[in-house]
Formats: C-alpha cells, structure tokens, sequence
C-alpha cells in the first residue's frame, strides 16, 4: 500500500495514456482500484492487465452522467481526477467540447466527492493553462496568463474550482501542471503525428511551424512517481489554502527539430523536409514550453529519463504497438 492512501481510489480517464499506467501502478501497490472513462479517446488494451485483478472495477460513462458518476465515486477514499478532451489543436473547431469535457466535468467530480465526503483530490492540469509565460522556465506563481488556447482556458478553469473547493469545502488539492508526456501507451502527440507520417512516407517529412519551437517532455514513470511522491507527504494538508500546485516537467527541453532527428534517427529514415514557417505549429501551440520544477525536487523527486531517451523509448512502444496508429487515426 502506498503510504497516507485509502485503499480504494478512482481514477477517472482511467482507460486513458496515464491513467492507465496508474491504474497498473495502483494495484500493484494493493490498493482497489475503480476506472472511470467514456473510451471517447480510452483504449480497452490499455486496461488488459488490470482487468485480471480482482481489486480492479471499470466504470464505463461520461463524467457528465452525474448519477454514474455518484455510483462510482461512491466507497473511494481518493481521486485521480484525469479524464480530459487533450486534443488542443482542434479546440477552435469545438469550443464546447473543452468546457464539458474538461471544466464542468471536474465541476461534476468535485461535487460527487462533496456528495459522498471524499476530500482529497489530484488534477492533471497542463503546461498550457499557463498560455504564453514571460518567464523561462516558468514557476507556478508566474503572473496571470493570457490564454492562447480554449483547452488551457479551460484547465485553468478547472484549478480554480479545485482551489474554491478547496478553501470553501475542505478539500486537500494536489494540481500538476504537466508538459507533454512519453512512454509507454503514447496515445497522440508530436512523435505519434511524425512517426505515422513516416511510416506513410519516410522520403519526406513536413513539420509544422519553423522546426524551432521549443519544448519540454515527461516520461510518465517520472510523471507518476512525482505524483504518489507528494501525495505520501501530504503537503496539501498543511497549505495555506488546503490546495498544492506542482509543476511536473523536465530540466531540459530540445526543439522540434531535434525531436524529428532523433525520431528519425530511430527509424533509420532520411527524410527530406520541408517546415510550414512561423513560430508556431497551429494557433494555441506556444513556441516555448519550459516549466520550472524546482518545487517539485525540493520534496525530494528527481527526474530519471531524459528527453531524448523518452522520445526514442516512445518510438519503440510504437513501432511495437501500430495498432493504435489505426485506433486513432
């Protein structure tokens, strides 16, 4: 068991890239595990291991089943609240789609936990709600941001919900402002869009923007181990506002360009290629993501993977895994 965690937890998003490795992790640990997701981006393969233990149960519904949700939630102790619409770029196509799925479901969460007296809660919240910072890297009480993208609109949005329940309602609030995450089960992102290119075509390659564009990358054993690490000390307990914010992200960052070479280099393909020109990919793409996680290490975590390593580790899942090029294209 994993020190100061009930035995019984959820996991929303649970069939999802990280809640799954969480979910893996958890019954490990032995701890019971409820699983929470629509399978809107969830993958069933995800959860095939889990599925064999009798300390695992999956819950399939949207978090905007208020009811399904209270049944579920019902028993926990703790919330890994996970489940979100990640796809930024296609944000502007559908503004509601992040207001749902992202801020009034966590409002429907907070308010099960309410219901059922279950106080304690971590949120996977993301670099983006940060916008465009002006400082690099950036700490977690850089100034307010301006949005640049309606899904980090809206998981800002969300950190604010968390803190008000938090302050008006008791609860204990861990939030972690991930960058981009690798490993295992990587179910979309920049090496997922390269790699399938290439497996199109690997004589040409066109990326996005001018190739300059700078970015952080997690592996998500790093990301998880941050996540259980603080909450075994508990360090919102004893916050000022009963709420901790963490941001999980590298000591590192590389470029687009460098990220292409490397994912290249391990497929063994030269392509030729052509860059689309600007600082950025798409609207809502920042050109430079770089948290600062100097908070985070002075509990004691360390990052383990560099961003080169989990780059190309993820290329390996992949290439032994293309059914999911299939899944989610």
């Amino acid at each position: 068991m994993i020190d100061n965690l009930p035995q019984t937890v959820l996991v929303t998003g649970g069939a999802g890239f990280i809640g799954s490795n969480l979910v893996d992790v958890l019954l490990s640990k032995g701890h019971r595990v409820v699983a929470y997701d629509n399978f809107s981006t969830g993958q069933r393969e995800f959860l095939e291991g889990a599925s064999e233990s009798p300390s695992f149960r999956l819950v399939e519904a949207d978090l905007l089943d208020e009811s399904a949700l209270r049944e579920a939630i019902r028993g926990c102790g703790f919330v890994f609240h996970l489940a979100a619409n990640a796809d930024i770029r296609s944000g502007l196509a559908n503004p509601r789609r992040d207001v749902e799925q992202n801020t009034l479901a966590t409002l429907n969460v907070l308010e099960a936990m309410r219901a059922e007296g279950i106080r304690p809660i971590a949120f996977a919240s993301s670099a983006a709600a940060l916008g465009e910072p002006e400082v690099f890297p950036t700490p977690e009480d850089c100034a307010t941001p301006v949005q640049t993208s309606l899904y980090g609109a809206s998981k800002m949005a969300c950190e604010g919900l968390i803190s008000s329940y938090c302050e008006g309602f008791g609860f204990e609030g861990y939030v972690f402002r991930f960058v981009s995450l690798l490993g295992p089960r990587y179910p979309h992102g920049h090496v997922f869009d390269f790699y399938k290119l290439l497996l199109d075509d690997p004589t040409r390659l066109t990326v996005l923007g001018d190739g300059n564009q700078r970015k952080s990358y997690l592996h998500i054993q790093d990301c998880l181990e941050a996540m259980l690490h603080v909450i075994q000390l508990e360090t919102a307990k004893s916050a000022k506002h009963r709420i901790e914010i963490y941001n999980l992200g590298n000591t590192e960052y590389c470029r687009v360009d460098d990220s292409v070479g490397w994912i290249c280099d391990q497929l063994n393909v030269t392509p030729a290629i052509e860059h689309t020109g600007g600082e950025r990919g798409w609207v809502g793409d920042s050109p430079f993501v770089f948290l600062d996680n100097s908070k985070m290490r002075r509990t004691g975590w360390e990052v383990r993977h560099g961003i080169e390593e989990s780059i190309r580790a993820t290329v390996d899942w992949l290439t032994a895994n293309r059914w999911i090029l299939d899944r989610r294209s």
